[in-house]
This record gives structure tokens, sequence and C-alpha cells, in this order.
């Protein structure tokens, strides 16, 4: 059990030699899709419409129904958009997605050449699992027998981690995770299995907190996305940098919310200098690169 100081070094971005990116991109941005299953004889993840009186309700019918509006018609709407525009997404995975109703979605995100990335077998918080290193386990395995490769990725449901998280997801075969949001270039972390790697990621850019929690209009997330893509490709100039849209197919995959999506999407690719790519090729091009 170690606390974070001993897994990192304090490294201000102000005074790190210049990191360099393919072909001389200021900016890599990547895409990761949260795909999940929500079990309805449990309390669900979220609520979108909260129950009377405040109580928990189990089953609850409409927002376990919100969720599964995205696995029936919103992630097949965030594909087209994305094939349409030729661009391959990270898939933030519950492992029970690949072996239950929801098969389809992950085999069509497999056919499409998307990166499949560690979200827990089952949508709960790791603090809550009976046992966290079997359950990264068995992610582990079960996205490996199904992809037929290794995911090297992780994104802990809620982001949510224990102070040993980082040693079981090493000791896995885990090699880079997004649960700690602090920097805006690749982080090497040290666990009790070896280095991980500490992707960059955004809340402020998430679907999540933005639409369901902080209930901005739809078109803020296009405005924050512009704004935030405009400050890192400018700074990216001098220190290049790393920028994720974060999605969830009940959320964004929505008719009245895709066009803002497909927007972001058309302002950074006509660009110049810019990386549209996945978690795993800018982790490769990190540890390649790494002094």
């Amino acid at each position: 059990m170690k606390l974070p100081y001993e897994r990192f070094d304090f490294s201000p971005i102000s005074q790190r030699p210049k990191w360099k990116l393919p072909r001389g991109a200021r900016l890599a941005v990547y895409t990761i899709v949260n795909v999940e299953e929500w079990d309805i004889q449990k309390p669900v993840a979220r609520e979108y419409v909260t129950s009377p009186a405040g109580v928990v309700t189990v089953p609850n019918v409409p927002n376990w129904a919100w969720h599964e509006y995205g696995m029936r018609v919103g992630i097949w709407r965030l594909m087209e958009s994305l094939a349409k525009r030729k661009l391959r997404a990270s898939v933030a995975i519950n492992g029970r997605v690949c072996e239950g109703p929801g098969e389809p979605v992950a085999r069509a995100m497999r056919d499409a050449g998307w990166e499949f990335v560690g979200h827990g077998y089952a949508q709960a918080a790791l603090h809550t699992v009976p046992d966290q290193r079997a359950t990264i386990q068995q992610t582990f395995e079960v996205l490996h027998k199904y992809t037929g490769k290794p995911p090297r990725g992780w994104l802990g449901p809620g982001l949510q981690e224990t102070l040993d998280t980082l040693d079981y997801l090493a000791e896995a075969g885990f090699k880079y995770v997004f649960d700690w949001p602090m920097d805006e270039q690749p982080v090497m972390m040290r666990t009790a299995a070896g280095p991980i790697v500490a992707i960059p990621y955004s809340f402020e850019l998430s679907d999540l907190p933005m639409m369901v929690v902080h209930h901005h209009e739809s078109s803020a997330w296009l405005t924050r996305v512009k704004d935030q893509f405009d400050r890192l490709y400018a700074e990216g100039a001098k220190q290049p940098r790393v920028m994720v849209m974060s999605i969830h197919p009940y959320i964004t995959g929505v008719p009245h919310r895709i066009k803002y999506f497909e927007a972001a999407c058309d302002y950074i690719r006509e660009q110049k200098g810019v990386w549209f790519t996945t978690s795993g090729e800018i982790y490769d091009w990190f540890v390649s690169n790494a002094r």
C-alpha cells in the first residue's frame, strides 16, 4: 500500500524537456467510449430520473432502460459517426458485456478495430467487490480471450481505486491507466509489479459530469471542447500535450447531442499538427521515447 508520491515524482510541466509527438504534432487527441452492463437487480450506477421521495429502488426500470438505450441505439450512432470520419476510439468496457446480451456491441467494436480497455468486470466500484485482485484478473482474462490480444489500458468504474489497485493492475498485465487525471502528458508510475503509465484524462470533457451531474446545455460540451482544444493547441507549439473526449452511448449517442460530438471531431480534424489517435498508441509512443 503506497501513497501517491511513492508512486510518481512531482514534475512541473514548465520545467520538463520538450516532449515530441509523431510528425511534429502539437497535440494528441483520443476519444474514449464507456460501454457498461448494468444489473437491474442492483442499484443503478447513476440516475437521470430520481426515484420518488429519494428512495433507492430495485429494480429501477426507467434508469436501467436509459442505459439500455445506449446499447440498443446510441452506440450504433456513435460508431457510424466515427467510421464516417475514419476514426477509431478506445472503449472502456465491462468484461460482462463480452459475455452477455450486449455481446453484439462488443463484436461490432472489435470488428471496427477499436482498442479494448478494461473497465472492471461489472459496473461496480472496486472498493465494494469481494476480491479486487481477482476482479481485475478476471477482466484481463475475459478481454484477452474475446479480442485475441491482452488488454493494456484500464479505466476504473467511476475512476475509483484503492491504494493497492495499481499493484494489482500491473500484476495482471495492464500497462496504463486513466484513473489519475493529474497531467496533460503521460506520467510514469511505480508499482510492486513494475511501471505503469497514467494517460491524461479529464473530467472536464466527459459528457457524464457535464450533462448528468452539472446539467449543462448540450451545446456547452462543444464550446468547452473547442476552448480546451484551442488553448492546448497553442501551448503545444512549445510543449505538446494530450487531450481526451470521454463519452457514453446513452448520453452523447442521443439524437440531440450527437451533432455536437461530430462538430467537435470535425473542428479538431481541420487543424494541422494534430495526432488523432487512440490511448494505446499514445502509450506506445510515450514508452518508446521515454528518457
